[in-house]
Protein backbone atom coordinates (compact mmCIF):
# COMPACT_ATOMS: atom_id res chain seq x y z
CA UNK A 1 0.00 0.00 0.00
CA UNK A 2 2.91 2.37 1.04
CA UNK A 3 4.25 1.87 -2.47
CA UNK A 4 0.89 3.87 -3.95
CA UNK A 5 1.94 7.16 -5.26
CA UNK A 6 -1.50 8.32 -4.06
CA UNK A 7 -1.28 7.30 -0.45
CA UNK A 8 2.14 9.02 -0.19
CA UNK A 9 1.04 11.87 -1.35
CA UNK A 10 -2.52 12.41 0.60
CA UNK A 11 -0.24 11.49 3.92
CA UNK A 12 2.27 13.90 2.98
CA UNK A 13 -0.79 16.83 2.31
CA UNK A 14 -2.33 15.58 4.76
CA UNK A 15 0.34 16.44 7.59
CA UNK A 16 0.64 20.25 6.53
CA UNK A 17 -1.76 20.46 9.38
CA UNK A 18 0.57 19.56 11.77
CA UNK A 19 3.41 22.02 10.56
CA UNK A 20 1.02 24.76 10.71
CA UNK A 21 2.00 25.38 14.34
CA UNK A 22 4.91 22.98 14.03
CA UNK A 23 7.15 25.42 12.61
CA UNK A 24 6.41 28.58 13.98
CA UNK A 25 6.52 27.54 17.94
CA UNK A 26 10.42 27.35 17.95
CA UNK A 27 11.22 30.51 16.73
CA UNK A 28 8.49 32.70 18.68
CA UNK A 29 10.55 33.86 21.36
CA UNK A 30 13.33 35.12 18.57
CA UNK A 31 10.17 36.61 17.05
CA UNK A 32 8.66 38.14 20.52
CA UNK A 33 12.32 39.64 20.59
CA UNK A 34 13.13 40.94 16.96
CA UNK A 35 9.31 42.44 16.42
CA UNK A 36 9.04 43.62 20.18
CA UNK A 37 5.51 41.79 20.51
CA UNK A 38 3.93 41.42 23.54
CA UNK A 39 4.71 37.86 24.89
CA UNK A 40 1.22 37.51 26.34
CA UNK A 41 -0.79 38.65 22.89
CA UNK A 42 2.40 36.67 20.58
CA UNK A 43 1.39 32.95 22.21
CA UNK A 44 -1.94 33.56 19.87
CA UNK A 45 0.42 33.46 16.59
CA UNK A 46 0.72 29.55 17.58
CA UNK A 47 -2.80 29.02 17.61
CA UNK A 48 -5.07 30.98 15.72
CA UNK A 49 -5.13 28.89 13.47
CA UNK A 50 -6.33 25.92 15.19
CA UNK A 51 -9.57 28.12 15.82
CA UNK A 52 -10.12 28.70 11.73
CA UNK A 53 -9.54 24.89 11.27
CA UNK A 54 -11.59 24.01 13.64
CA UNK A 55 -14.50 26.39 12.04
CA UNK A 56 -14.04 25.93 8.36
CA UNK A 57 -13.25 22.26 8.24
CA UNK A 58 -17.11 20.88 8.77
CA UNK A 59 -18.31 23.53 5.74
CA UNK A 60 -15.77 23.00 3.56
CA UNK A 61 -15.93 19.01 4.32
CA UNK A 62 -19.80 19.68 3.03
CA UNK A 63 -18.59 21.90 -0.49
CA UNK A 64 -16.05 18.77 -1.26
CA UNK A 65 -18.92 16.19 -0.97
CA UNK A 66 -20.99 18.55 -3.19
CA UNK A 67 -17.83 19.52 -5.64
CA UNK A 68 -15.68 17.18 -5.70
CA UNK A 69 -12.75 17.00 -2.68
CA UNK A 70 -9.57 17.32 -5.30
CA UNK A 71 -11.37 21.18 -6.21
CA UNK A 72 -10.94 21.68 -2.58
CA UNK A 73 -7.58 20.27 -1.86
CA UNK A 74 -5.74 21.81 -4.48
CA UNK A 75 -6.78 25.51 -3.89
CA UNK A 76 -6.33 24.86 -0.17
CA UNK A 77 -3.10 23.74 -0.72
CA UNK A 78 -1.95 26.93 -3.01
CA UNK A 79 -4.00 29.32 -0.52
CA UNK A 80 -1.63 27.35 2.56
CA UNK A 81 1.41 28.36 0.67
CA UNK A 82 0.58 31.81 0.14
CA UNK A 83 -0.47 32.42 3.46
CA UNK A 84 2.09 30.63 4.88
CA UNK A 85 5.47 32.03 3.66
CA UNK A 86 3.64 35.93 3.75
CA UNK A 87 4.03 35.50 7.53
CA UNK A 88 7.53 36.38 7.07
CA UNK A 89 6.58 39.65 5.58
CA UNK A 90 4.73 40.91 8.65
CA UNK A 91 6.84 42.90 11.22
CA UNK A 92 3.68 43.44 13.57
CA UNK A 93 1.20 41.56 15.90
CA UNK A 94 -2.17 42.00 13.70
CA UNK A 95 -0.84 41.15 10.14
CA UNK A 96 0.53 38.21 11.59
CA UNK A 97 -2.95 36.94 13.01
CA UNK A 98 -4.55 37.53 10.08
CA UNK A 99 -2.34 35.61 7.59
CA UNK A 100 -1.64 32.61 10.43
CA UNK A 101 -5.88 32.84 10.79
CA UNK A 102 -6.44 32.49 7.00
CA UNK A 103 -3.44 30.03 7.12
CA UNK A 104 -5.47 27.45 9.22
CA UNK A 105 -8.77 27.84 6.85
CA UNK A 106 -6.48 26.44 4.02
CA UNK A 107 -5.50 23.37 6.30
CA UNK A 108 -9.08 23.49 7.56
CA UNK A 109 -9.42 22.65 3.49
CA UNK A 110 -6.37 20.54 3.05
CA UNK A 111 -7.97 18.43 6.27
CA UNK A 112 -11.68 17.85 4.86
CA UNK A 113 -10.73 17.03 1.45
CA UNK A 114 -7.24 14.50 2.37
CA UNK A 115 -9.84 12.74 4.37
CA UNK A 116 -12.32 12.36 1.97
CA UNK A 117 -10.13 10.97 -0.56
CA UNK A 118 -8.61 8.24 1.65
CA UNK A 119 -11.86 7.30 2.21
CA UNK A 120 -13.41 7.30 -1.12
CA UNK A 121 -9.92 5.35 -2.14
CA UNK A 122 -9.76 2.48 0.05
CA UNK A 123 -12.75 0.16 1.70
CA UNK A 124 -12.43 -2.00 4.76
CA UNK A 125 -9.13 -3.64 6.32
CA UNK A 126 -7.66 -1.49 3.31
CA UNK A 127 -9.04 1.92 4.76
CA UNK A 128 -8.56 1.07 8.59
CA UNK A 129 -4.87 0.56 7.59
CA UNK A 130 -4.60 3.67 5.46
CA UNK A 131 -5.86 5.88 8.45
CA UNK A 132 -3.66 3.61 10.45
CA UNK A 133 -0.66 5.26 8.12
CA UNK A 134 -1.93 8.32 8.31
CA UNK A 135 -1.81 8.63 12.14
CA UNK A 136 1.51 7.30 12.51
CA UNK A 137 2.62 10.10 9.87
CA UNK A 138 1.28 12.74 11.83
CA UNK A 139 3.12 11.62 14.58
CA UNK A 140 6.40 11.30 12.84
CA UNK A 141 5.93 14.84 11.26
CA UNK A 142 4.88 15.80 14.96
CA UNK A 143 8.56 15.34 15.47
CA UNK A 144 10.15 16.41 12.69
CA UNK A 145 8.25 19.88 11.31
CA UNK A 146 9.70 21.35 15.05
CA UNK A 147 13.31 20.25 14.46
CA UNK A 148 13.01 21.21 11.21
CA UNK A 149 11.35 24.82 11.95
CA UNK A 150 13.80 25.58 14.70
CA UNK A 151 17.04 24.63 12.43
CA UNK A 152 15.70 26.65 9.19
CA UNK A 153 14.29 29.59 11.78
CA UNK A 154 18.02 29.48 13.77
CA UNK A 155 19.30 31.36 10.92
CA UNK A 156 16.59 33.98 10.69
CA UNK A 157 13.16 33.57 11.83
CA UNK A 158 11.96 34.77 8.37
CA UNK A 159 13.57 31.81 7.14
CA UNK A 160 11.23 29.45 8.90
CA UNK A 161 8.32 30.66 7.10
CA UNK A 162 8.96 29.81 3.83
CA UNK A 163 8.94 25.78 4.51
CA UNK A 164 5.06 26.81 3.85
CA UNK A 165 5.74 26.76 0.03
CA UNK A 166 5.65 23.12 0.15
CA UNK A 167 1.83 23.28 -0.13
CA UNK A 168 2.99 24.44 -4.09
CA UNK A 169 4.46 20.96 -5.10
CA UNK A 170 2.39 19.54 -3.19
CA UNK A 171 -1.00 21.10 -4.93
CA UNK A 172 1.21 19.88 -8.90
CA UNK A 173 1.42 16.40 -7.02
CA UNK A 174 -1.84 16.05 -5.97
CA UNK A 175 -3.48 17.37 -9.37
CA UNK A 176 -1.08 14.85 -10.90
CA UNK A 177 -1.64 11.63 -8.59
CA UNK A 178 -4.93 11.78 -6.98
CA UNK A 179 -8.22 10.36 -8.46
CA UNK A 180 -11.49 12.61 -8.54
CA UNK A 181 -14.19 9.87 -7.17
CA UNK A 182 -17.01 11.30 -5.22
CA UNK A 183 -20.43 9.61 -4.11
CA UNK A 184 -22.98 12.29 -3.76
CA UNK A 185 -25.78 11.68 -1.24
CA UNK A 186 -29.17 12.61 -2.00
CA UNK A 187 -31.10 15.39 0.00
CA UNK A 188 -33.14 12.43 2.12
CA UNK A 189 -29.98 10.79 3.19
CA UNK A 190 -27.77 14.00 3.70
CA UNK A 191 -30.93 15.01 6.26
CA UNK A 192 -31.53 11.70 7.80
CA UNK A 193 -27.67 11.91 8.38
CA UNK A 194 -27.82 14.89 10.29
CA UNK A 195 -30.74 14.31 12.33
CA UNK A 196 -28.89 11.32 13.44
CA UNK A 197 -25.54 12.90 14.15
CA UNK A 198 -27.65 16.02 15.95
CA UNK A 199 -28.71 12.91 18.43
CA UNK A 200 -25.17 11.90 18.97
CA UNK A 201 -23.75 14.89 19.31
CA UNK A 202 -26.48 16.22 22.01
CA UNK A 203 -25.52 13.33 24.35
CA UNK A 204 -24.52 14.17 28.05
CA UNK A 205 -22.08 11.76 27.97
CA UNK A 206 -20.83 13.20 24.30
CA UNK A 207 -20.54 16.66 25.37
CA UNK A 208 -18.58 15.75 28.23
CA UNK A 209 -15.80 13.78 25.61
CA UNK A 210 -16.06 17.05 23.86
CA UNK A 211 -14.94 19.48 26.49
CA UNK A 212 -12.23 16.73 27.70
CA UNK A 213 -10.95 16.81 24.54
CA UNK A 214 -11.15 20.58 24.75
CA UNK A 215 -9.48 20.92 27.88
CA UNK A 216 -6.79 18.73 27.57
CA UNK A 217 -5.38 20.43 24.36
CA UNK A 218 -5.73 23.67 26.33
CA UNK A 219 -2.97 22.32 28.91
CA UNK A 220 -1.19 20.45 25.81
CA UNK A 221 -0.71 23.33 23.86
CA UNK A 222 0.30 25.07 26.98
CA UNK A 223 4.17 23.49 26.40
CA UNK A 224 4.10 24.21 22.20
CA UNK A 225 3.69 27.55 23.34
CA UNK A 226 4.90 28.77 26.30
CA UNK A 227 8.17 26.18 26.54
CA UNK A 228 10.24 27.64 23.97
CA UNK A 229 10.29 31.27 26.03
CA UNK A 230 10.55 29.48 28.95
CA UNK A 231 13.58 28.30 27.91
CA UNK A 232 14.27 31.02 26.59
CA UNK A 233 14.69 33.35 29.55
CA UNK A 234 16.09 30.24 31.73
CA UNK A 235 18.63 28.66 29.73
CA UNK A 236 19.27 31.25 26.29
CA UNK A 237 17.93 28.16 24.16
CA UNK A 238 17.80 28.85 20.53
CA UNK A 239 15.69 27.41 18.29
CA UNK A 240 17.09 24.42 17.61
CA UNK A 241 16.90 23.31 21.20
CA UNK A 242 13.39 24.92 21.21
CA UNK A 243 12.86 22.36 18.58
CA UNK A 244 14.15 19.37 20.08
CA UNK A 245 12.71 19.81 23.07
CA UNK A 246 9.13 19.71 20.97
CA UNK A 247 9.70 17.42 19.46
CA UNK A 248 10.39 15.10 22.62
CA UNK A 249 6.82 15.45 23.09
CA UNK A 250 6.06 13.59 19.83
CA UNK A 251 8.43 11.44 20.74
CA UNK A 252 7.09 10.69 23.68
CA UNK A 253 3.58 10.39 21.96
CA UNK A 254 5.23 7.95 19.37
CA UNK A 255 6.54 5.53 22.41
CA UNK A 256 3.11 4.81 23.45
CA UNK A 257 1.74 4.34 20.24
CA UNK A 258 4.86 1.51 19.63
CA UNK A 259 3.77 -0.26 22.92
CA UNK A 260 -0.22 0.10 21.82
CA UNK A 261 -2.05 2.67 23.78
CA UNK A 262 -5.31 0.56 22.77
CA UNK A 263 -3.76 -2.68 24.30
CA UNK A 264 -2.96 -0.55 27.20
CA UNK A 265 -6.54 0.61 27.28
CA UNK A 266 -8.09 -2.83 26.89
CA UNK A 267 -6.06 -4.00 29.76
CA UNK A 268 -6.15 -0.99 32.68
CA UNK A 269 -9.69 0.04 31.04
CA UNK A 270 -10.11 3.51 29.26
CA UNK A 271 -11.29 4.95 32.24
CA UNK A 272 -8.14 4.13 34.44
CA UNK A 273 -5.75 5.01 31.29
CA UNK A 274 -7.25 8.60 30.91
CA UNK A 275 -6.98 9.10 34.55
CA UNK A 276 -3.07 7.96 34.03
CA UNK A 277 -2.22 9.91 31.07
CA UNK A 278 -3.67 12.89 32.97
CA UNK A 279 -1.66 12.76 36.08
CA UNK A 280 1.10 12.00 34.24
CA UNK A 281 0.36 15.36 32.24
CA UNK A 282 0.03 17.60 35.42
CA UNK A 283 2.88 16.17 37.08
CA UNK A 284 5.24 17.09 33.78
CA UNK A 285 3.60 20.57 33.45
CA UNK A 286 4.08 21.18 37.31
CA UNK A 287 7.74 20.19 37.44
CA UNK A 288 8.93 22.06 33.90
CA UNK A 289 9.25 25.95 36.68
CA UNK A 290 11.69 23.65 38.82
CA UNK A 291 13.55 22.82 36.15
CA UNK A 292 17.05 24.45 34.98
CA UNK A 293 19.16 21.77 33.44
CA UNK A 294 18.35 20.77 29.80
CA UNK A 295 18.87 16.86 29.72
CA UNK A 296 16.02 17.13 33.13
CA UNK A 297 13.83 18.96 30.54
CA UNK A 298 14.24 16.68 27.54
CA UNK A 299 13.09 14.04 30.17
CA UNK A 300 10.02 15.73 31.12
CA UNK A 301 8.77 16.51 27.85
CA UNK A 302 9.46 12.65 26.37
CA UNK A 303 7.35 11.54 29.90
CA UNK A 304 4.46 14.82 29.03
CA UNK A 305 4.12 13.57 25.76
CA UNK A 306 3.75 9.73 26.50
CA UNK A 307 0.69 10.82 29.10
CA UNK A 308 -0.46 13.10 25.89
CA UNK A 309 -0.38 9.95 23.93
CA UNK A 310 -2.42 7.71 26.60
CA UNK A 311 -5.29 10.58 26.85
CA UNK A 312 -5.98 11.29 23.67
CA UNK A 313 -6.13 8.08 21.50
CA UNK A 314 -8.59 6.75 24.39
CA UNK A 315 -10.84 9.40 24.25
CA UNK A 316 -11.25 9.60 20.98
CA UNK A 317 -11.69 5.70 20.87
CA UNK A 318 -14.28 6.46 23.35
CA UNK A 319 -15.79 8.72 21.16
CA UNK A 320 -16.13 6.32 18.08
CA UNK A 321 -18.08 3.60 20.42
CA UNK A 322 -20.63 6.21 20.42
CA UNK A 323 -21.33 6.86 16.86
CA UNK A 324 -22.82 4.33 14.47
CA UNK A 325 -20.35 3.26 11.36
CA UNK A 326 -21.71 5.13 8.93
CA UNK A 327 -21.33 8.15 11.42
CA UNK A 328 -18.15 7.44 13.20
CA UNK A 329 -16.33 10.14 10.59
CA UNK A 330 -18.34 13.25 11.41
CA UNK A 331 -18.21 12.39 15.25
CA UNK A 332 -14.54 11.99 15.27
CA UNK A 333 -14.45 15.52 13.18
CA UNK A 334 -16.42 17.13 16.14
CA UNK A 335 -14.03 15.87 18.49
CA UNK A 336 -11.17 17.13 15.93
CA UNK A 337 -12.92 20.41 15.77
CA UNK A 338 -12.97 20.81 20.09
CA UNK A 339 -9.51 19.59 20.16
CA UNK A 340 -8.46 22.20 17.31
CA UNK A 341 -10.69 24.61 19.67
CA UNK A 342 -9.04 24.01 23.11
CA UNK A 343 -5.44 24.52 21.38
CA UNK A 344 -6.90 27.82 20.32
CA UNK A 345 -8.49 28.93 23.63
CA UNK A 346 -4.63 27.80 25.31
CA UNK A 347 -3.15 31.06 24.93
CA UNK A 348 -6.46 33.46 25.18
CA UNK A 349 -6.75 31.53 28.81
CA UNK A 350 -3.02 31.16 30.04
CA UNK A 351 -2.17 34.62 28.35
CA UNK A 352 -3.35 36.66 31.41
CA UNK A 353 -2.00 34.42 33.90
CA UNK A 354 1.64 35.12 32.25
CA UNK A 355 0.94 38.53 32.60
CA UNK A 356 -0.04 38.61 35.65
CA UNK A 357 2.01 35.63 37.48
CA UNK A 358 4.63 35.28 35.49
CA UNK A 359 5.36 32.62 33.10
CA UNK A 360 5.81 29.42 35.95
CA UNK A 361 2.21 29.81 36.91
CA UNK A 362 1.26 29.15 33.16
CA UNK A 363 2.66 25.51 33.78
CA UNK A 364 1.20 25.42 37.38
CA UNK A 365 -2.26 26.46 35.57
CA UNK A 366 -1.88 24.25 32.65
CA UNK A 367 -1.75 21.71 35.10
CA UNK A 368 -4.85 22.76 37.04
CA UNK A 369 -6.86 22.41 33.90
CA UNK A 370 -5.34 18.71 32.91
CA UNK A 371 -7.08 17.60 36.41
CA UNK A 372 -9.83 19.91 35.69
CA UNK A 373 -10.10 17.45 32.15
CA UNK A 374 -10.44 14.32 34.40
CA UNK A 375 -12.92 15.53 36.96
CA UNK A 376 -15.21 16.95 34.19
CA UNK A 377 -15.08 13.20 32.55
CA UNK A 378 -15.30 11.36 36.03
CA UNK A 379 -18.26 13.02 36.90
CA UNK A 380 -19.85 11.07 34.86
CA UNK A 381 -18.95 8.07 36.43
CA UNK A 382 -20.04 8.68 39.32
Amino acid sequence: MLRDPRLLVLLVAGSLTTMAGGVVAPILPEMIQQLNLDPALAGNLVSLHCLTIALFSPPLGIVADRIGHLRVLIPSLILYALFGTAGAFMHSLMPLLVVRGLLGAASGGIAAASLGILGNMYEGEARSQALGYATSTLTIMGIAFPLLGGWVGSFHWQWAFGLYGIGLPMAILAARFLPEKSSPKTKADAKDAGSKLRQVLGRPYTLRLLCTLSLVSIAMYAVVIYAPQYLKQTIDATSVVNGIVLASRAIGAAIISAFGAKRLAQRWGRPTTVAIGLGLMALTLSTIPILHQLGWILVTAVFFGMGFGLVLPTLYGTLANLAPPDLKSSVLAAGTGAGFLGQFISPILLGPVLAFCGLEWVFYAAAIVALLAGLLLFAHQQ
